[in-house]
């Protein structure tokens, strides 16, 4: 991998390598929003064109949003194929959050115009797929296949919830996509739950008074 700044960066040599020995196409796949207390999971997969990977793509945690929304536009436009998958708020609430992360990877390379002859999936779990599957953890720190899927993922679903955030004034969509932040905890207890809360989530159970609070 190459080294910048004492940080290792993502590369396509694990690609390249499976290319020639193997064929394509290729396709890397990442999630975004497990961790949320509200909105859905989003999961994409990409497959990057060798000969025009954009400059710059790296994983979607270490890019400001300006840069990710730039790449997001790069990617669009020179990927071979992008599929997105989005699991809902109740998908989540009734199958739990790694189902539904699962189910939205499924989908993802479902909707992807030419059928992968490999998937790369960030993580140590990966989907039932009808091709050869692979999971690589922290992939998305080491394969621009992966890489590229986070970067999908996270600006999607940050577009997703700044729309979710004009039908939900208050909360701080806007800003915090849903995690769980102060501004967001303040949130609950002033205003409640929306439509949009997981209801599984224990800190949006302790908001609707199904959990109690650990005592101290």
């Amino acid at each position: 991998m190459r080294v910048d700044d004492s940080r290792i960066v993502p590369t396509f040599e694990l690609e390249a390598a499976e290319l020639m020995l193997a064929g394509g196409p290729i396709a890397g796949i990442d999630e975004a929003g497990r961790g949320p207390w509200a909105g859905p999971v989003v999961a994409a997969a990409v497959v990057l064109d060798p000969n025009r990977i954009p400059q710059g793509i790296d994983d979607s945690k270490a890019l400001d949003a300006e840069d990710r929304e730039r790449l997001f536009e790069r990617i669009k436009v020179t990927a071979l194929a992008i599929g997105v998958g989005i699991g809902e708020v109740d998908r989540i609430d009734r199958d739990n959050i790694l189902a539904a992360t699962m189910w939205a990877m499924g989908e993802a390379v479902s909707k992807l115009s030419c059928k992968p002859r490999l998937a790369i999936v960030d993580g140590n779990r990966a989907p039932r797929l009808k091709c050869e599957t692979r999971t690589i953890v922290k992939g998305d720190a080491k394969c621009l296949s992966i890489a590229a899927a986070s970067i999908v993922a996270k600006v999607t679903r940050d577009r997703l919830m700044i729309e979710l955030a004009r039908g939900c004034p208050g909360y701080g969509f806007e800003r915090h996509k849903g995690y769980g932040t102060p501004e967001h905890r303040a949130a609950l207890a002033r205003l409640g739950i929306t439509p949009h809360h997981r209801r599984s989530f224990r800190p949006v159970q302790l908001a609707l008074g199904l959990a109690e609070a650990e005592a101290s």
